[in-house]
């Protein structure tokens, strides 16, 4: 019995509460208003048909490169992408570019394509990734020597020396002194940087790479030994040998010795 007495107050409350007139015009102004914002949004979102873009979550330096973690999306108008030519619509666009030397990236903005470059676009951005040990050695060279400039950033070279034997007037030493070594940059006279294998696009003057201390070390020995005695010359391979690199390494310990033996002499 106590529930249904229950029941009947609980229902003569609602009756009440429903009958009321103030009660009935608050919901209808409520529900008119959420009718009229739904259909708002509705009609805006037809009209614009936003899409998600990317923009800068954090401020983002010059010669940055940009990861996920840097990015967020933000919906726009699709007018506003159309006009805006360009401007980078998608992700990938963006993820493990640089930002331009020329330019920073401040936080909130959108991105565009003058903004990013890719790694081989960017001067000497290779180098910011070295890794610990290693030095950055500055290869002189020519057109002739790196074969009508064939030799491009990314490429993995050998070092070949020649020398003349001090023993024997008539006998040159020949020979692999380091192999594999990845090329970080080729660059003309005035050190820009030449991304393309056609003359066109400036003489080659020396090629930079970076090698382990010991041996910059022994690259440094035999560039000062007695200039013009001992040559160090960059040999290219097929595009097989750089996708299949192996670690870089001095090929020939007569050479090493060599060389360190010549050092002795001079200093001694």
């Amino acid at each position: 019995m106590a529930k249904k007495s229950s029941n009947r107050g609980l229902s003569s409350v609602i009756r009440r509460f429903v009958g009321n007139k103030n009660t009935v015009t608050i919901l209808g102004i409520l529900a008119c208003g959420a009718v009229l914002i739904i259909g708002y949004n509705y009609r805006v979102n037809q009209e614009i048909n936003p899409i998600a873009i990317p923009y800068a979550r954090v401020t983002i330096p010059s010669r940055t490169l940009v990861t996920a973690d840097m990015i967020g999306k933000i919906k726009v108008s699709t007018d506003f992408t159309s006009d805006a030519t360009n401007l980078i619509k998608t992700e990938t666009e963006v993820v493990n570019k640089y930002v331009s030397y020329k330019t920073n990236i401040p936080k909130g903005s959108l991105f565009y394509k003058e903004q990013l470059k890719e790694e081989e676009e960017m001067p000497d951005a290779a180098f910011a990734n070295i890794e610990d040990g290693y030095t950055i050695f500055s290869l002189d060279v020519t057109m002739e020597n790196t074969f009508a400039n064939s030799i491009r950033m990314g490429d993995y070279i050998d070092l070949y020396m020649s020398a003349k034997d001090p023993n024997n007037d008539n006998r040159v030493i020949y020979g692999c002194l380091i192999k594999s070594i990845r090329v970080l940059a080729v660059k003309d006279s005035h050190g820009n940087n030449i991304l393309k294998n056609t003359a066109a696009y400036g003489k080659p003057s020396e090629l930079l790479f970076a090698v382990s201390e010991d041996m910059f070390l022994l690259l440094m020995q035999a560039q000062l030994i007695s200039e013009g005695d001992i040559k160090i010359s960059p040999v290219i391979h097929n595009r097989n040998y750089t996708t299949n690199a192996n670690e870089t390494e001095v090929s020939s310990e007569f050479l090493q010795k060599f060389i360190k033996d010549r050092v002795a002499v001079l200093v001694g």
